[in-house]
């Protein structure tokens, strides 16, 4: 009894040295020596928890002087029933789809959304990180893959480490190791791995890889396409990574003012990129799919709308929202266990631009 004591005494002491309108769910995990999984299930009254440590989280919010509502932004307690969620550009036809499926769902549970749209740099996303969460969201879903980085700086993604100190953190194609981090999204790697050994198996020697970022994305596509020409013992050429930006006509353009560059086919990292380089085979009155094989990425409809239609890797994006949605429910309602690093198989979806 008197080290329960003792606990409770120390955890106040703790506690006069932090500002109480600073306090949040990671506090308090902190405070009772317990993860933030744990305060959640003894919130929401779960019997997945021992009764002495349901005891010392409660004694921590009640010597907190919590009020329920900010709690409520981690917990679901007395919740707004309001998400934040934040994508790069909502003018990009991945994002735009994106969003309106996690909305349509999010309605289906009544809940509410803020959209943000933070662009790509740096300290523009971490601004508007902060701001969403000012807004006393529930949680907070990160649309794309801009948010995970490429890795080689891990400092990149603190800023969403911190936010999932605050509110659950749900990341949409692309993943975060981390406490509270939730991730959903398509195995690109494998993805391009297959599509770029479909067309190695077609005799194709020259496959191009164009891109428009370097996005945690668009490096697992580069490893899978790099993964699949070594175990096919072809050399990985550097004129064959291209990069550009992501607007139809100037694809065709660029591609065009490089004559020299030979190429027998091409992996598109998205299907405008995609949809570039088959207007370009048709300024050249290169046959597609006879002398050029050209394949994109996400299935969208700029797939079918092309001519020829475009063979393209189907990550699921649908699945992908739908599940993010059903584990931000489940975390919401204290469940324990809930998939963090849920990835997702891609599936080659083939059309005319294609001979496989």
């Amino acid at each position: 009894m008197d080290m329960w004591y003792n606990e409770i005494k120390k955890v106040g002491e703790n506690m006069d040295e932090l500002k109480r309108d600073k306090m949040n769910i990671y506090d308090i995990a902190k405070l009772s020596g317990v993860s933030i999984a744990t305060v959640s299930r003894v919130v929401n009254g779960s019997p997945n928890v021992s009764e002495k440590t349901k005891e010392k989280v409660l004694a921590v919010i009640k010597k907190s002087e919590y009020t329920p509502n900010v709690f409520a932004r981690g917990l679901g307690l007395n919740s707004m029933k309001m998400i934040g969620i934040l994508c790069p550009d909502i003018s990009d036809l991945y994002m735009a789809q994106a969003v309106s499926y996690l909305e349509k769902r999010l309605h289906q549970y009544g809940y509410d959304c803020i959209l943000g749209c933070s662009g790509h740099e740096q300290k523009s996303k971490e601004h508007h990180t902060k701001l969403l969460l000012s807004k006393r969201i529930d949680t907070l879903i990160m649309v794309g893959s801009t948010y995970a980085g490429i890795g080689n700086n891990p400092r990149e993604a603190e800023y969403i480490r911190a936010a999932a100190r605050q509110v659950p953190v749900f990341l949409v194609n692309g993943y975060i190791q981390g406490e509270n981090i939730f991730c959903s999204y398509g195995d690109d790697f494998q993805g391009a791995y297959d599509i770029t050994t479909a067309l190695i198996r077609r005799g194709k020697k020259r496959i191009l890889f164009l891109s428009d970022s370097r996005t945690y994305s668009a490096e697992q596509k580069l490893k899978g396409y790099e993964a699949a020409l070594s175990d096919a013992g072809y050399p990985i050429l550097g004129d064959l990574k291209f990069y550009t930006k992501n607007d139809i006509h100037y694809i065709q353009d660029i591609l065009l003012a490089h004559r020299t560059l030979e190429f027998d086919s091409v992996l598109a990292c998205n299907d405008s990129l995609g949809v570039g380089a088959l207007k370009y085979a048709k300024a050249r009155g290169i046959k597609v799919p006879e002398e050029l094989s050209v394949t994109g990425y996400n299935n969208s409809v700029m797939a079918v709308c092309s001519e020829p239609e475009l063979t393209s890797v189907d990550n699921h994006l649908e699945q992908i929202c739908h599940d993010t949605i059903e584990n931000m429910v489940k975390v919401l309602q204290g469940e324990k266990d809930v998939e963090q690093n849920n990835k997702i198989p891609c599936q080659i979806v083939k059309r005319c631009s294609t001979d496989f």
